[in-house]
């Protein structure tokens, strides 16, 4: 590859590419927003419309916790790791020195998205096409993923710092329990999300020759 970097048509391109570049995992955050929550919301409701899905099945469901609700959820994570502790499947010295700080560190920041999948809502086109009907579920995962990626993105261009969480299955009962949760929809990531106070830790990348080839030129 050239040291010269083509330039793109639209400016709206590099502005992209800009924002994909500044997306990056924050783990010290405070629990304060530099925006409305309002915002926060358009973000989350914008993400959940447009990002695509194969045969536009529509599977990703998102839930939004700001403050106390947001703390809610790493307090239910925090009260079940106690529980791993006192049964005997995760060591004290462990909980105290790792698994707690990192969770009260979630439960420091701003909020919480949670991101599901109705995998139910599959059945109608599973059977109408059914020599596909295995590639569905992991299609609406991707699909997912796609919105997972999206928000914390804009998030970030809004001037948050974020980061992926999976704390499924441990948390999934009680989640679904406080806030109302469908049985049908599984949780599949958390994005915990607020203003950071501490810089992402420097990023290393593999040699682009050997993740992609081009042909054709």
């Amino acid at each position: 590859m050239g040291s010269i970097q083509p330039e793109f048509k639209n400016a709206a391109t590099t502005t992209l590419f800009e924002l994909v570049k500044a997306r990056r995992t924050y783990y010290g955050l405070k629990g304060e927003s530099p925006v409305s929550d309002d915002v926060i919301e358009r973000i989350v409701q914008e993400s959940v419309l447009h990002v695509p899905s194969s045969f536009n099945t529509q599977t990703s469901r998102v839930v939004l916790l700001l403050k106390e609700e947001h703390q809610k959820v790493w307090d239910i994570a925090i009260n079940i790791m106690e529980g791993l502790v006192a049964a005997g499947h995760v060591s004290q010295e462990m909980f105290d020195k790792s698994t707690k700080p990192k969770l009260s560190a979630f439960r420091a920041a701003y909020g919480t998205v949670l991101f599901f999948v109705d995998y139910e809502s599959l059945a109608t086109i599973k059977e109408k096409f059914a020599i596909y009907a295995d590639k569905f579920d992991p299609f609406a995962l991707e699909s997912n993923a796609m919105s997972q990626y999206l928000v914390w993105t804009a998030l970030e261009s809004e001037g948050f710092g974020a980061n992926l969480q999976h704390y499924s299955p441990l948390i999934d009962e009680q989640v679904a329990k406080t806030w109302g949760i469908p049985a049908s929809w599984k949780l599949d990531a958390q994005l915990v999300f607020g203003v950071p106070n501490s810089e992402p830790a420097e990023k290393a990348f593999a040699p682009i020759e050997d993740r992609f080839k081009v042909f054709g030129k």
